[in-house]
């Protein structure tokens, strides 16, 4: 029973939440503005990365496709040290050029590092995703006299979008555990709030309710995700039964014509 108690006591510290909660909860609220902007930001930067990788132009592709393997290669940390600590190096020159208000605060600095490195992973699921639509579907569309933004606005796109949802959804789980590294450049985020919290208390269990938060977090991503994912299948969902009961005959069979269809003589 002492071990239960102690058990119980360690999960569910009243006076713990009652005094820190609300440090908790600000951590919560910087966790998410760094989340959502980076991948938003990250999007925005994805698609024209994206366009340059499956361009023709050699010195465009060759740009994108350095990028990608840079920031796909290197760790997230060190990139994050690159930008906060780095800009320290040349503080002179960025002080001149207007931007030390940017590289000083920890906030924006998590926001440039981890807005370049999802960058880099979004603009290959992106590329993959359009790379998934046969070229059969756009030149049928071209030859219908469709222009080349309704080709995409109708034909490209909306497949693409559904063969992107589901990996697009997992970068965003990435990110938000990957947002742990704020706390390391002195983000009071939510994992810069619970080690701040566990310096003051020696209390672990703070470390529970920061795992609980980021677990309900990619959970209810997942969830969400999920729906989006029937909702924009429908049609496909739809269409399975009808090609279970009229399969496709083999490649190279020969249509079966009955005996009443063929022509006497």
């Amino acid at each position: 029973m002492d071990a239960l108690h102690g058990l119980l006591g360690f999960v569910f510290n009243t006076e713990l939440l009652s005094q820190y909660g609300w440090r908790l909860l600000s951590g919560v609220r910087i966790t998410a503005e760094v989340v959502l902007l980076s991948c938003s930001i990250g999007f925005v930067l994805a698609y024209p990365i994206c366009r340059a990788r499956m361009s023709r132009n050699l010195p465009l592709r060759s740009g994108a496709a350095g990028y990608i393997a840079v920031f796909r290669g290197t760790p997230l940390l060190c990139q994050l040290y690159l930008v906060y600590y780095g800009a320290g190096e040349v503080r002179p020159w960025l002080t001149g050029a207007g931007l030390w208000w940017f590289f000083r605060d920890a906030f924006y600095c998590c926001i440039l590092a981890f807005s370049l490195n999802t960058a880099a992973y979004q603009a290959e699921i992106l590329r993959g995703a359009l790379g998934s639509v046969s070229r059969g579907q756009r030149e049928a569309a071209a030859a219908l006299g469709l222009s080349p933004y309704r080709v995409a606005r109708h034909v490209v796109w909306p497949q693409a979008f559904l063969a992107a949802l589901r990996p697009l959804g997992n970068e965003l789980i990435l990110v938000i555990k990957a947002s742990a590294l704020a706390a390391i450049v002195t983000l009071l985020d939510l994992m810069g709030q619970t080690r701040l919290i566990f310096a003051r208390t020696f209390d672990f269990s703070v470390y529970l309710y920061a795992a609980l938060i980021y677990l309900a977090a990619t959970e209810g991503i997942r969830r969400l995700w999920n729906r989006m994912e029937r909702a924009a299948s429908k049609h496909v969902r739809q269409i399975e039964p009808l090609k279970a009961a009229h399969p496709a005959p083999p490649r190279g069979a020969l249509p079966i014509v009955s005996a009443e269809a063929v022509p006497p003589g």
